[in-house]
Formats: C-alpha cells, sequence, structure tokens
C-alpha cells in the first residue's frame, strides 16, 4: 500500500538524511583542512573509483538483480531453498570479489591512467594517485557484501540498517583527517586509509540484524547453482543499467584531469551537494520501490506494478523539480556557506559554483532514473536499461568534449546532465509504449499545479535573495542567511502547493498499490 511504501522512504530518507548530513562535515573539514590542490584532486581521483563502486553497489545495481530473484523465493519457494540460494550467493560472490580487487590492487598505475590520464604530466601527483587507489580499491570487496547483506534486509523489509550503513564511511573518513592525517607524512594518505577501514566496519555492522532475521550467510561455492547464475547474469547489465550516471562522473573526471589545477575538486564538490537531495529522495525510493515492484512482478499484479510506478514518479516530480530549482538558483550561497573556510576561497566557490548550477539541471534527471530502471529490473529485464545507458554515455561523451571548449568544468557538468535527461526520457517513454506503466487521469493538473508552485518558489528566489553579498559575509552570517531562505522557500512552496489544493490523495497516499 502507499502509506507502507511512504513510511518505508521516510525511514530511508531520514537515515540517509544523516549520512548526507555526515558528508557534508566530512567535506566541510576536507575543504578547511586540505583546500584545492594538486593533492586532493590525486585524492578526489583515488577515491572517486572506489565511491563510484560503493553508489553502484550500495545504491541498487546488486539488488537490482538479487531482490526479484529473491522474491520469487519468497513467494515460491521453502524456507531452506531461501538459506541455500543466499549461502551460495554469499560464497560465489566472496571469491569473484577476491580476484577482482587483487586484479585492482596491481593494476592502480592503469586505472589511474585510464581515469585520470592527465595526471601523467606531473609524475608525483600521478604517483600519490597510484599509492592512495591501492589503499582504497579493497573497499570494493566489503562494499559489495555489504550490498549483499544490505539486499537481504531490505527484501524483508529491513530499511534502516542498510540506509544507515554509509554513515560509517563518513566517521571514518572526519576522524582520519582530524587525527591522522596530522600524523602522516603525506597528510592526506590519511584519508585513502579511512576507506579501507570503513569498508570492514561497515560489514561487521550487518551481521547483528541479519542474525535476528536467522539469516546470516554461510558463504558456499555455487557457481553452478542455476539461481545463482541467474542472479549473476542479470547482475552485470543491472549494475551498468543503474551506473550510467556515476559512468558519466567519471568521464566527466577524465577530461578535467586535463583542465586547470582544481577542476577535479570543484566537480567532486558539486557532485556532493548534488548528492544530497538524490541521496534523501532518489536513492531511498529506488531502495524501497523495488522489493514491492518484484512482489507486484513475482504475483502476476500489473496494475498494482503501475500504480506502485506512478506513485514513484509523483512523489519524484513534488521533490525533485523545487530541489533542482533551490540547487540552481542558490549555488555560490550554498558553497560558500559549506566550504569557504581557510584554503577554500571565494575563487573556489565561483568555479565550483558554475559546474553546481550544470550538475543540479540534471537533478530531476537523475532523480528519475533512479524510479524508472526498477521498472525494467524487477521484471528482471536488464537489457533494456543498458542499451539506453549506452546511447546516454555516447551522448555524454560528444556533449563534454564539446562543452568543455567553452564552459571549461562546468561543460562537463552540463553534459552529465543533459545525457541523463535523455537515459531519463528514453526510459519513460519505453515503459509507456509496452503500457507496463500506464499514468493515472490525475497527471496534467498535477503537473500544472506543481510548475506553478516551482514558478511561485523560484520568483522568491531570484528577485529577493542577492547571491552577490554572500561572499562578502562571516561565516555566521551565511549560514543564518542561508537557513532563513531555504526555510522561507520551503514554506513558500508548500503553502502554494495547499493554495493550489494538491493533497495527498494526489501521490496517491490514500490509495492501494497492491492487489
Amino acid at each position: 500500500m502507499s502509506k507502507q511504501l511512504f513510511k518505508s522512504t521516510a525511514i530511508v530518507s531520514s537515515m540517509t538524511m544523516i549520512s548526507r548530513v555526515m558528508g557534508f562535515v566530512r567535506d566541510m573539514l576536507f575543504a578547511n583542512i586540505f583546500g584545492v590542490n594538486a593533492a586532493t584532486d590525486a585524492f578526489f581521483v583515488a577515491f572517486r573509483i572506489p565511491n563510484f563502486l560503493r553508489r553502484l553497489f550500495m545504491e541498487g545495481a546488486f539488488a537490482q538483480a538479487f531482490v526479484p530473484v529473491l522474491s520469487d523465493y519468497n513467494e515460491n519457494g521453502s524456507r531452506e531453498a531461501l538459506q541455500l540460494f543466499i549461502d551460495r550467493t554469499a560464497g560465489t560472490l566472496a571469491v569473484l570479489l577476491m580476484l577482482i580487487t587483487l586484479a585492482g590492487v596491481v593494476a592502480a598505475p592503469l586505472l589511474i591512467m585510464l581515469f585520470a590520464p592527465g595526471f601523467l604530466w606531473e609524475s608525483g601527483q600521478y604517483e600519490l594517485a597510484v599509492q592512495m587507489l591501492r589503499i582504497t580499491f579493497p573497499y570494493l570487496f566489503f562494499v559489495t557484501l555489504v550490498a549483499f547483506a544490505g539486499a537481504i534486509l531490505n527484501a524483508r523489509g529491513k530499511f534502516a540498517i542498510p540506509a544507515l550503513t554509509p554513515v560509517i564511511l563518513n566517521i571514518c573518513m572526519i576522524g582520519a583527517a582530524i587525527w591522522l592525517s596530522p600524523l602522516m607524512a603525506e597528510p592526506i594518505m590519511a584519508l585513502a586509509w579511512s576507506v579501507f577501514g570503513a569498508g570492514v566496519v561497515q560489514l561487521l555492522f550487518q551481521i547483528p540484524a541479519l542474525l535476528r532475521l536467522s539469516l546470516l550467510p554461510r558463504p558456499r561455492w555455487g557457481y553452478r547453482d542455476p539461481a545463482v547464475k541467474r542472479m549473476l547474469k542479470l547482475m552485470l547489465p543491472a549494475i551498468f543499467g543503474v551506473s550510467v550516471v556515476q559512468v558519466n562522473l567519471l568521464f566527466g573526471t577524465l577530461v578535467a584531469s586535463f583542465l586547470t589545477t582544481g577542476s577535479v575538486s570543484w566537480l567532486y564538490y558539486s557532485d556532493r551537494l548534488v548528492e544530497f537531495p538524490l541521496g534523501i529522495l532518489g536513492v531511498a525510493l529506488a531502495t524501497v520501490i523495488l522489493p514491492r515492484l518484484s512482489e507486484n512482478h513475482a504475483a502476476d499484479a500489473p496494475q498494482a506494478f503501475s500504480k506502485a510506478l506512478d506513485w514513484g514518479l509523483k512523489l519524484v516530480l513534488l521533490i525533485g523539480l523545487p530541489a533542482t530549482l533551490g540547487l540552481t538558483l542558490l549555488a555560490e550561497p550554498l558553497l560558500s556557506t559549506l566550504f569557504q573556510y581557510n584554503e577554500f576561497g571565494s575563487e573556489d566557490v565561483r568555479m565550483a559554483g558554475k559546474s553546481l548550477m550544470a550538475y543540479a539541471l540534471g537533478l530531476l534527471a537523475f532523480m528519475l532514473i533512479k524510479v524508472l530502471v526498477p521498472g525494467f529490473t524487477a521484471r528482471q529485464n536488464t537489457e533494456t536499461p543498458v542499451r539506453f545507458g549506452m546511447y546516454s554515455i555516447l551522448a555524454n561523451i560528444v556533449l563534454a568534449l564539446i562543452l568543455v571548449i567553452p564552459l571549461a568544468h562546468a561543460g562537463i557538468a552540463l553534459a552529465t546532465s543533459l545525457s541523463a535527461y535523455l537515459n531519463a526520457l528514453l526510459l519513460l517513454f519505453s515503459l509507456l509504449k509496452s503500457r507496463i506503466y500506464q499514468p493515472c487521469r490525475e497527471w496534467f493538473p498535477y503537473i500544472v499545479r506543481i510548475v506553478l508552485a516551482n514558478a511561485i518558489m523560484s520568483a522568491f528566489l531570484y528577485y529577493f535573495v542577492d547571491v552577490t553579498l554572500w561572499l562578502d559575509w562571516s561565516a555566521s552570517q551565511r549560514g543564518l542567511h542561508l537557513g532563513m531562505t531555504i526555510g522561507l522557500a520551503i514554506l513558500i512552496y508548500s503553502s502554494a502547493l495547499v493554495l493550489l489544493g494538491i493533497r495527498p490523495r494526489h501521490i496517491g497516499l490514500q490509495k492501494s498499490v497492491t492487489t
């Protein structure tokens, strides 16, 4: 039912918000302690690769392949068969991941050459990035097993522990920045070690919850098991299908490595701000809606399947559009308030603001992809998202190479946003064409009301907020004014929604999405 979906989404969103807030604290410390320089560019490249993998696995890719198969077992199999499937999946994954991790550590110089070839002209920066990647790459092993445990918990309706787990990474990195970095010859290396340590702690954090459900995996080699084979067959295209945006971000890092020093860092800080609303709503919705869609498909309930998608898309529009406009209009004030301390100056705010505005324009598309891809993978159709993802990646490559010339690093961010809209539209049109998704009749008046409410909020931000004054204010003044501005914007938007007639029933909170 929609109320249960909404409650589950709220749980995941609140846990994710804690993680994102801790992430902001982490990044504020990074800006304050390390600033923007060649060493931070090297770390952000070395961190981008395992963090890219974390986003793939933690934010849905593994679940896209595993949960539909698990739902089949829940619906049609015995408890013993379910446990055997979990055990064999755990054992097979562990062995494959060990081999991949060893290969990644050995191939670290090649990976840095591939993802940041511009570093080759700065030998010290290149060698530092290779060193740090060798330390951070094993995070892949731990984070995939963490995602495996989280998928088991999510399939049983336990969302809080998996959603809270990313907080551990932020806590470890904050501790390393404050206490470990002053003790090291190269302070930035402390952050690489914190990524490795966080992976171990995150995996241990899942064990008590699995024990309570009596589903703690007892790893067994099971590569020949038909269900494990089916899951692995779905997994590779599922990873690609939900990770197109992250692949595009990695390509952006590659191009940015050829630009002026600081470009990689400016893109990183911009991406971090966009990730805040994306994680709170987009990832939360994808996490919650996938088990529901998988259950509906396993139960052969196409109407309930369509209604669940309808609910998710309405919620994305309700929250995603004002978040997109707010980030775009408040780009520099946000960056100035959060990061303009000591080593992170006003010029860094200005440059990062350009890329933040470009990334923010794509936020709505990033969220839509998170909801639309499960519409395919819940039916164990991973080929279609992969095909559309390829179109998006090709578009991103072409657009980035064109736009980087006039817009520098901001052109890279804009290319990522535009290619995300292409991906989202292709996914949506395919679901509509196949009649898997049939929109409810209330969509047109709903869109009109949402657009009008956003126009009112945007007019307030554009005409009554003087962003040019922000850089000259003290830190406390910036924080106070930003808080007041965001609070007033939310109040104006909410009031406009009520006055325009938006009610809970418009997003299905009073309707069932199950049969």
